[in-house]
């Protein structure tokens, strides 16, 4: 599987089920450490995070296997709070597994974490909201030792909503005494879904979904069952490309909310768009107009993480859309591939300006990221002639099989050893 071929130009036309939420499953695999039993995760995406995530829990200790889309976690047996360097550069989001570790063992160490290059992500939000628990963190060599014997909980305010920064601040304080406040949360609903999960396994966590989380820490946990959201970025993504290519798809196991921003900016593009319990459906009819003005947010507003999907949706529309991007630097990495099939793209620090191009040639390109490449993907579905994507292992971090999605979509795609 070392590239995808897309023949573009054919319109999508069906339906397609939505895969669990890989920005959801990442740190409930994390939060499995604070119950020294089992659980299972239902409908858990098949995604090379979640097997790296399976490849740390096992070096601590706990035991993982697959049966059937279902993954049954046991961490009974966790012995170790180390997680080696070969490990943590295999994905950026390894941090969180920090706050769960000292939770259950009261000592962790680590190297810095790996994954997409979107510029500087720091972790010091991360090691303060910790710090504030009563964790005594020391930063050697490119390693974090971090000891946390006893921690207390209390108010914390983050001075910024990061997600990764709250779910670390979550999970370590199912292990502090008493009760912390988290103001100024992240809101996402990834968050309500590892609140739904902590909460079936009985850790007392309420408030997700707001910007004032409370945790009461040390609670018995008990084993349970959890299903997995559906993976809203993944669905974003599926919409962009029957926006882009033209045609009439419906969406299974996605919630409708979780997509407002995005299908705003579809709809305001041309796209008619309908949605009821458990499905969204979208027809896309000649070229796209303009979207106007994207700018990225934290959720409530347009996810970072669709920038890059959308921006491939409307490289053929009719008008101009402004694209500015607050949340990561260095995430229009996916702008020079997009121009190697006929994008008319201009770039000035955090602000992308499209203007839309009557055809879009096939082309060969290249992954940088993970939702860079996945824009590629939509981009190739509406070009003429071939597209060759490399460089796919990106796209598999968080994809389970794009070729098999789209492939039951009527797109002619496919993979090529």
């Amino acid at each position: 599987m070392s590239e995808i071929i897309i023949r573009g130009g054919g319109l999508l036309e069906g339906s397609v089920e939505v895969q669990g939420a890989k920005n959801s499953v990442l740190p409930i695999l994390a939060a499995t450490i604070l119950h020294p039993g089992q659980v299972a995760l239902r409908g858990c995406p098949h995604l090379s995070d979640v097997d790296a995530s399976i490849r740390i829990l096992r070096h601590l200790g706990c035991q993982a296997r697959w049966e059937g889309d279902e993954l049954l976690v046991d961490s009974s047996a966790l012995s170790r709070w180390d997680i080696p360097d070969h490990l943590m550069r295999e994905m950026r989001s390894s941090v969180i597994f920090l706050g769960a570790i000292l939770a259950r063992m009261g000592w962790a160490e680590m190297s810095y974490p790996g994954g997409c290059e979107l510029g500087p992500r720091p972790i010091d939000l991360h090691l303060a909201v910790l710090r504030k628990l009563g964790a005594d963190l020391r930063e050697e060599g490119g390693h974090l030792r971090c000891t946390a014997q006893h921690m207390e909980g209390r108010e914390i305010a983050l001075s910024i909503p990061s997600v990764g920064a709250t779910e670390n601040a979550i999970l370590a304080a199912c292990g502090a005494e008493g009760e912390t406040v988290l103001v100024n949360a992240a809101r996402e609903p990834e968050i309500c879904d590892l609140q739904n999960f902590l909460q079936a396994i009985g850790c007392q966590v309420r408030g997700a979904g707001s910007s004032t989380i409370c945790i009461q820490g040390r609670r018995e946990t008990h084993d349970a069952v959890h299903t997995v959201m559906p993976d809203r970025i993944v669905a974003a993504t599926y919409l962009a490309a029957v926006a882009a290519a033209g045609g009439t798809v419906e969406l299974r196991n996605v919630d409708y909310r979780h997509l407002s921003t995005v299908t705003a900016a579809l709809h305001e593009a041309g796209c008619r768009i309908t949605g009821g319990e458990g499905r969204i459906a979208l027809r896309s009819d000649g070229r796209l107009g303009s979207a106007g003005t994207i700018r990225t947010a934290p959720y409530p507003g347009f996810p970072t993480d669709a920038q890059a999907i959308l921006m491939a949706a409307l490289l053929r529309s009719q008008g101009t859309t402004v694209f500015v991007e607050t949340i990561f630097e260095s995430r229009y990495r996916h702008v020079d591939e997009l121009r190697r099939m006929g994008a008319e793209i201009s770039v000035a620090d955090r602000v992308a300006v499209v203007t839309g191009v009557p055809r879009l040639s096939g082309a060969n390109v290249q992954c940088t990221d993970l939702r860079g490449g996945a824009a590629l993907l939509v981009a190739g579905l509406a070009a003429e002639g071939v597209t060759k994507v490399g460089g796919v292992r990106h796209i598999l971090r968080g994809y389970e099989d794009p070729v098999r999605d789209l492939a039951a979509l009527g797109a002619k795609i496919e993979w090529e050893s």
